[in-house]
């Protein structure tokens, strides 16, 4: 009888966690809900992007999102106005549903601003040289895909040949360190709700956790891709995401063309 009773209780346990695992294994999707900690009311339109599967959601009128992700994923969570933070998902989260989450303010410190007031005097000529000028000319070099490159300084052609005839450069280590990450723009491109959320800020916080780079690199890097100071201050996220992309396009014709070259001269 004891025995008997061993074996009922081993039983379960193996069919509890044989349930469990399934559970986990088939589950494809964790939600949740978004709430201030200050007001625990939702926050609505916050924008969710699992970093491993680089597919975006948005939160609901009531806070609520759902996303595609399995256990161990992380999820960047962001809000205007809020700190962001990243979740982990858990078993105990894909196996009781939806989460509360609660995001803090962030204390945002304006910084003062001095307007200068363009003083006219009325003659066309004299007032014309006051206006600041921004000049946000494009390039392109014939056989190669993509829009193009943006420029604002004067030797501007001879910078595009230099950069893209020497991949050896920042663009070969940035590209070449991190070809994992470098994979993601493709997706990131494919996701429209990412690329909705990218198209709405300017913060480049998003573009630098699905990238895994620092805002030195990321702005050094549309730099050496040839787009102007203007392009890159002014530039929403997804026009960012798109000059990244294009570049590395580009990147990997030319690298792959200097291959070719090399073997063909070994042989």
């Amino acid at each position: 009888m004891r025995y008997l009773f061993l074996l009922i209780i081993c039983l379960t346990t193996v069919n509890s966690y044989s349930q469990d695992s399934t559970a986990t294994k088939t589950a494809t999707k964790v939600k949740g809900t978004l709430v201030s900690s200050s007001t625990d009311l939702p926050l609505t339109e916050a924008n969710i992007v699992n970093i491993n599967e680089v597919v975006g959601t948005a939160t609901d009128d009531k806070g609520v999102f759902e996303i595609r992700a399995k256990v161990n994923d992380t999820l960047h969570l962001s809000y205007l106005g809020y700190k962001s933070i990243k979740v982990r998902v858990t078993n105990d989260w894909l196996k009781f549903g939806n989460t509360e989450i609660k995001m803090t303010e962030s204390a945002l410190a304006l910084e003062e601003v001095t307007v200068k007031q363009l003083e006219l005097t009325g003659y066309l000529e004299v007032d014309m040289n006051q206006v600041p000028i921004t000049s946000n000319n494009r390039y392109r070099i014939s056989g190669l895909p993509g829009q193009g490159y943006e420029a604002g300084k004067p030797n501007l052609a001879t910078r595009v040949l230099g950069a893209i005839f020497n991949p050896a450069d920042f663009l070969y280590n940035m590209f070449g360190r991190k070809p994992n990450e470098m994979h993601k723009l493709k997706k990131m491109k494919e996701d429209d709700e990412i690329r909705s959320q990218l198209s709405k800020r300017f913060d480049r916080e998003m573009l630098l956790v699905l990238l895994q780079v620092t805002k030195y690199d990321l702005d050094e890097l549309v730099n050496q891709c040839n787009y102007s100071k203007d392009f890159i201050n002014t530039a929403n996220d997804l026009q960012i995401l798109d000059a990244i992309s294009v570049c590395y396009e580009e990147y990997k014709v030319i690298k792959n063309s200097k291959e070719r070259k090399n073997r063909k001269n070994k042989s």
